[in-house]
C-alpha cells in the first residue's frame, strides 16, 4: 500500500484517503465522491478496528460484506482499496498476520510482545461518547494514525455524523504534524431523516420505527434556538431526552455544547452549538447531531 502511494506522490498525484469499516452506505459513497473531487486518486480502507469495541460491544457482529463492499468501489472508480487483515501485533506475531479479534479492549490480558503503543487527545475525548466508551477514541485515534502512516494521503475525509471523532482527529493530526487535512462533510440520511449508519441494518423494524426519534427531537431543538432569543441549553437537554426516551429509546446521553470544544453551554443560542446523541434501540446504538450556528 505505501508503496504504491508514493508511486502516485512521485507522479504529483494528491491523494485522499476515506477510512471506513466496511458495510458501505451511500454516506460512506458520497464522502468517496467528494473525495474524488478533491484529489486525483481515491484510496478506501476497509477495517474493522478491533481497539475501538469493548469486549461487551458489537465487534463480532458488526456487519460486513466485502464482496458488495468491492463491487460499489469499483463502480465509483476508486484508485485502490486497503483491506488489511491485520493492523496490531499479538504476543510473538507482527501485525501482518493472524487474528487481530485479542485485540478488542478486554478480550484478553495484555501478553509480553502485544501492541501497547497507542494515541489519546487527552480532552477532546472525555464527554460524549468518552463517557460511555472510554476506549473509543483511543482506538479511533490509533488506527488513524496508522492509516496515515500507511498511506501518507493528502487528505482524509470523514462524515460529520461522528462528529467527536472527526474534531478528535483534527487535533491529533495538528498535533502530531501530520501533513493530513482532515475533513469532515454533511451528515447523509435516509429519507426519512435516520443519519445513515452501517448499524441501521442491526436494527429490527419496530426498533428503525421508533429511532426516528432521534433525529425528530434535534430538528425540534433546532428549531426551537432559532426561535427564541436566549435557550436554555438544560431545557433542551431535557426535552430531548424525553423525545427519545417516550419513544422506545435508551438514552446513554444527549449534550448540548460548544460545537469547537466539546464544552457544555448554558445558553445554546449564543455561540455555535452542538446537540449530539446516543440511544439504544434494542441493543444497537446509534448516534446523531445536529449543529447549530
Amino acid at each position: 500500500m505505501r508503496t504504491y502511494s508514493r508511486q502516485q506522490r512521485k507522479s504529483d498525484k494528491k491523494i485522499a484517503l476515506v477510512p471506513t469499516m466496511g458495510y458501505l452506505h451511500e454516506g460512506h459513497l458520497s464522502l468517496i465522491k467528494s473525495a474524488r473531487d478533491m484529489a486525483s486518486i481515491v484510496i478506501v480502507s476497509i477495517y474493522i478496528n478491533p481497539t475501538q469495541f469493548a469486549q461487551h460491544e458489537d465487534f463480532d457482529v458488526y456487519p460486513r460484506d466485502e464482496e458488495g463492499d468491492m463491487h460499489k468501489l469499483t463502480t465509483l472508480g476508486v484508485d485502490a482499496v486497503f483491506i488489511p487483515a491485520k493492523l496490531y501485533a499479538s504476543a510473538g506475531t507482527s501485525a501482518a498476520s493472524g487474528d487481530d479479534a485479542g485485540n478488542v479492549v478486554g478480550a484478553v490480558e495484555h501478553q509480553k510482545g502485544a501492541h501497547e503503543t497507542f494515541i489519546q487527545v487527552e480532552q477532546l475525548q472525555k464527554p460524549l461518547c468518552g463517557k460511555s466508551r472510554p476506549h473509543f477514541f483511543r482506538g479511533v485515534a490509533t488506527v488513524v494514525a496508522k492509516l496515515f502512516n500507511i498511506i501518507e494521503p493528502d487528505i482524509a475525509i470523514f462524515g460529520r455524523k461522528d462528529y467527536q471523532q472527526l474534531l478528535i482527529l483534527q487535533r491529533m493530526a495538528r498535533d502530531l504534524d501530520f501533513a493530513v487535512e482532515v475533513v469532515g462533510m454533511p451528515i447523509m440520511r435516509e429519507e426519512d431523516g435516520l443519519a445513515m449508519s452501517s448499524r441501521n441494518a442491526l436494527l429490527t423494524s419496530e426498533d428503525r420505527r421508533k429511532a426516528l426519534s432521534i433525529s425528530q427531537s434535534l430538528q425540534w431543538a433546532c428549531r426551537a434556538v432559532e426561535e427564541r432569543a436566549t435557550v436554555d441549553a438544560e431545557e433542551l437537554h431535557d426535552a430531548v431526552a424525553t423525545r427519545v426516551s417516550e419513544a422506545g429509546g435508551r438514552v446513554d446521553y444527549v449534550e448540548v455544547v460548544d460545537a469547537s470544544t466539546l464544552e457544555a453551554v448554558e445558553d445554546a443560542s449564543k455561540q455555535r452549538t452542538l446537540i449530539a446523541v446516543a440511544a439504544f434501540f434494542g441493543s444497537v446504538r446509534l448516534i446523531d447531531n445536529i449543529e447549530i450556528t
